[in-house]
């Protein structure tokens, strides 16, 4: 069964340029998984320090190990200085 991820993240004021960056890296290397059905990150328009990915796996053991990856754990610590906040991540089920 696909799982849907919704993630929401909020860089520091001044580092949305910065946060923008360390995301695409993780965004090229995220959609080279094979596991990897869908992976795009948006940004707020009326708040740039705001990302917003929506994201498709291939089951559940697959998204696991896609956060154990070396892009994921190179994101977390990329980031540690530029989060206003703790990502919130949402495991969704699409309804119709």
């Amino acid at each position: 069964m696909n799982i849907h991820v919704t993630a929401i993240l909020k860089s520091l004021p001044g580092k949305s340029d910065e946060m923008k960056a360390v995301l695409l890296e993780l965004v090229a290397g995220s959609r080279q998984e094979s596991a990897c059905i869908q992976y795009d990150l948006h940004q707020a328009a009326d708040e740039p320090n705001v990302f917003i990915f929506h994201e498709i796996w291939q089951d559940a053991e697959k998204l696991e190990q896609h956060n154990n990856t070396t892009h994921v754990l190179k994101f977390k610590a990329d980031t540690v200085s530029l989060l206003a906040k703790t990502p919130a991540i949402y495991i969704t089920n699409k309804l119709k």
